[in-house]
């Protein structure tokens, strides 16, 4: 019974997996877009900016293939790729939420002030779901790859200790 519960259960961990680096996904080349409505050919921190996304799309794209293919060259570039957007994710949200003046004169928009800056805390709003979301692949992927070593352990120890409770008998039995 602990074995097809185990089972199950690393199921539904890969599933919310996978549909968390599909919503990052979606979120970042939203924030993609929304950054280039504020300026159709972006300015050098709107094109970091867009580069971040860019990066966090990359990383979600590889988490997906570490899942599915089981690499370990994939499994450690999401985790880095994951790491470092997050970080940079939560910093450019806590920036367009402190600064959102400041942060749209970086950007030199075209768009009108007030509307620009509805635009700008849309994709802050989205900056903080994905900040949320990275943590929460990174957990996952940890549980994931958890999952796969004790797999891969758990049949090699198994079969040693069945042949170990065969060869040995208590002297006694109550």
């Amino acid at each position: 019974m602990g074995l097809s519960s185990d089972i199950k259960s690393h199921h539904k961990t890969h599933k919310v997996f996978l549909i968390s680096n599909y919503i990052l996904l979606g979120a970042a080349s939203s924030c993609i877009f929304l950054t280039l409505s504020l300026r159709l050919i972006p300015s050098v921190v709107g094109a970091l900016l867009v580069l971040l996304h860019v990066i966090t799309i990359g990383g979600a794209i590889s988490g997906c293939n570490a899942v599915s293919a089981g690499s370990n060259k994939w499994y450690a570039f999401h985790m880095v790729a994951t790491v470092l957007t997050a970080i940079f994710q939560g910093s450019v949200s806590v920036l367009i939420f402190t600064t959102t003046d400041n942060f749209l004169g970086a950007l030199k928009s075209y768009v009108r002030e007030d509307d620009a800056a509805i635009i700008l805390k849309m994709a802050g709003g989205l900056c903080v779901l994905m900040f949320c979301l990275e943590w929460l692949v990174l957990t996952l992927a940890f549980f994931l790859r958890y999952y796969a070593f004790v797999e891969g352990g758990n049949n090699n120890n198994k079969v040693q200790a069945e042949d170990y409770s065969k060869a040995w008998s208590p002297p006694f039995q109550v």
